[in-house]
């Protein structure tokens, strides 16, 4: 809806600007501009009209940098709007819409690069294992994950070093509200030196929001902000945080399975169809409890995790697998719903689908 509004100025802006051109040059009788407009400031309305133009057709096909041509767009639009400000000082109005929307993308873009220099680092300081998963690997591992790893595909397969994966999703903020709120996200993960960043973008009346989750050596960060300016929440450095992060590392391992083959993850059967897995890194351990149906495939795993870092103890938190699919050769829980376990009941906050990985590629 505000893209829909600021397109619309924008185009109406624009246009009024090829009225100035129009008449320095005597094409037609402009009775809204009263002032005399000399040729080369004639020129300079034309220049801004195609500056709004080009604005309003990059933020059309969703170009992330629209902002880098409509910031002069609206410095150029003011000049003129001042030289001509008996007639045209109501432009003021477009123009500072134009500019909060300028400023708000690239608070956006300022974030995203800060996100992808952290991609990057992470993804530099892994190496790629380039090992095949053999039978006598898992030998080892309790019977229900040696299932598992067999039920995935990943015998035969080379190790995976690092992951990309693309969900769609809807999540509710606190177990009261009842609406859902669809969201958008990319997440990263290197195994060798456990570390995944999780972003998520959706909007709340119309205003963006952006969140991410890092989890590195040990360590976790928590950063959203709406607008892409305004910090909801910044969490860092807390025990209990880095805690939780690493044991949603480790349920989500589920995606790229051979990661239970690192030393940083111990397994421990409890029976035929479940089994606890504890990771220690750098410092932080956690645990979780992978189970499984009797073809050997996950269908949920429990953690017990800080729902607020400010509780005393953790609460039950549940990831349960509504159904898979086959990515690259390796099978995967496709689809799932995170819930929490709390005194007032359960509250599942998210449910999303998995619609796009990549292993090994980055």
């Amino acid at each position: 809806m505000a893209k829909i509004l600021i397109l619309t100025i924008m185009g109406i802006h624009g246009l009024f600007h090829l009225l100035g051109f129009l008449k320095a040059y005597n094409l037609k009788d402009i009775s809204q501009l009263t002032q005399n407009i000399s040729k080369p400031m004639g020129v300079l309305w034309l220049l801004t009209a195609l500056l709004f133009l080009i604005s309003f057709l990059l933020l059309i096909y969703k170009k992330n940098l629209w902002w880098v041509v409509a910031l002069p767009s609206v410095i150029f639009s003011q000049v003129l709007i001042i030289s001509v400000w008996q007639d045209g000082k109501f432009g003021t109005i477009a123009n500072i819409l134009i500019l909060v929307a300028v400023i708000i993308s690239l608070s956006i873009w300022n974030f995203e690069q800060k996100i992808d220099k952290e991609i990057k680092k992470i993804l530099s300081e892994n190496l790629r294992q380039e090992k095949i998963i053999s039978e006598n690997m898992i030998k080892d591992l309790p019977p229900p994950v040696q299932k598992w790893l067999r039920r995935s595909g990943v015998i035969g397969k080379e190790f995976i070093s690092n992951v990309y994966l693309q969900q769609v999703g809807l999540i509710r903020l606190k177990p009261k509200h009842k609406g859902w709120i669809e969201s958008h996200s990319e997440q990263y993960f290197t195994v060798e030196k456990p570390a995944f960043i999780w972003t998520v973008k959706m909007s709340i009346m119309g205003m963006p929001i952006i969140s991410r989750d890092l989890f590195k050596d040990g360590q976790s960060e928590m950063d959203i902000r709406l607008l892409g300016i305004i910090p909801v929440a910044s969490l860092k450095g807390n025990p209990k945080i880095n805690q939780s992060a690493l044991q949603r590392y480790l349920g989500e391992i589920c995606w790229f399975p051979t990661a239970a083959l690192n030393p940083y993850i111990k397994w421990e059967e409890i029976d035929e169809k479940s089994a606890k897995a504890t990771m220690s890194y750098k410092g932080t351990i956690g645990s979780a409890v992978y189970y499984f149906n009797k073809e050997g495939e996950l269908t949920q795993f429990v953690a017990l995790r800080y729902y607020n870092f400010n509780d005393s103890e953790p609460k039950e938190w549940i990831g349960k697998v509504l159904d898979y699919h086959t990515f690259n050769g390796i099978r995967i829980p496709s689809i799932m719903e995170a819930t929490w376990i709390l005194e007032s009941g359960e509250f599942t906050w998210y449910k999303f689908e998995i619609y796009g990985v990549e292993f090994n590629k980055l």
